[in-house]
């Protein structure tokens, strides 16, 4: 039993995702397996990823952040209101989306260390403050009138390959450097695997939690420029219900819940699943509502699987 589980640990998200496109594949074999198609399911899936990737951190202490989507949908309406403004289009991603992003995360951090309370408290707080900012500066409008050339930048394509992905890509190389080969990177796991013993050991909890809700405000700030760039236009209500897709993407992934086990390869993963779920049922001409109950459904089964497979640490 004891080698399935390592088994399971180390392969089963990818196996999950081999099956799920085998079925997409056999239950619609004139579109869902073509080149077109695939590659859309990619582009679908990196607004997904970007946000799994921040939430994989704060869910690797044993926390959470309720608060991407929002988050996402502030920055991307500050960028977009910066371009519209005169501002270079790089310049506004900097400030708009990777600095206020951090900024949003790092208040998410401060709160939470503070107050004490848990981040599923903080973040449900901060969901709907961000959210009210967002409808607030935009005066629950959108915001067109985009530079061309920050569309054709962030959301459009190097040969056959849409940006959005590559972006997704670069991302998920650098916390995997984060995760692996830094010092920071471990003392996040020690701090989810046991935040007594870390404190003993002498890392900085506070400091560390900070930390990590700030990257996961960067990630979802980053995703919020994608996502305004492959709209063409800053949507006050963009990213609402988003929060549930970044969670699924780390939960089904193989990130423990309970925190100090997880990898950001099954972040990708996990976000690859929930695309492929996505667009394989939207192809299939199943309604919007039901792919809700499968999302909810899969991430009450990853959790269950985690504690059923999980490699004890």
């Amino acid at each position: 039993m004891q080698k399935f589980n390592v088994i399971w640990s180390k392969y089963g998200t990818f196996g999950i995702l081999i099956l799920l496109t085998l079925v997409m594949g056999i239950l619609s074999p004139q579109y869902f397996l073509t080149t077109g198609n695939l590659t859309q399911v990619l582009l679908q899936s990196s607004v997904n990823i970007l946000l799994g990737l921040g939430e994989f951190f704060t869910i690797l202490i044993a926390g959470i952040d309720l608060s991407v989507g929002s988050i996402m949908a502030l920055t991307g309406m500050i960028a977009a209101k910066l371009m519209v403004a005169g501002m270079h289009w790089v310049l506004a991603i900097i400030i708009g989306g990777i600095f206020v992003g951090g900024l949003l995360g790092g208040i998410n951090g401060f709160l939470v260390n503070k107050t004490g309370l848990h981040p599923f408290i903080i973040t449900l707080g901060t969901l709907s403050i961000f959210r009210g900012l967002t409808l607030i500066i935009s005066d629950a409008k959108p915001v067109f009138g985009l530079p061309q050339s920050f569309k054709s930048s962030i959301a459009g394509w190097l040969g056959p390959v849409p940006i959005p992905v590559i972006i997704a890509l670069i991302v998920a190389l650098a916390f995997i450097f984060i995760t692996n080969k830094t010092k920071l990177g471990r003392n996040i796991y020690a701090l989810g695997g046991n935040s007594q013993a870390a404190w003993f050991s002498g890392i900085n909890i506070k400091r560390h939690t900070m930390i990590v809700f700030v990257i996961s405000g960067i990630a979802a700030g980053i995703a919020g420029i994608v996502m305004t760039a492959r709209l063409g236009a800053a949507e006050p209500l963009s990213g609402s219900g988003y929060e549930t897709q970044a969670i699924a993407a780390a939960i089904i992934g193989g990130t423990s819940f309970f925190g100090g086990k997880g990898k950001i390869i099954g972040v990708v993963m996990g976000g690859l699943i929930i695309g492929v779920i996505s667009n394989g049922l939207n192809i299939l001409s199943v309604p919007t509502y039901y792919q809700q109950i499968v999302m909810g459904a899969l991430i009450i089964l990853a959790v269950f699987l985690d504690r059923l497979f999980g490699v004890k640490r």
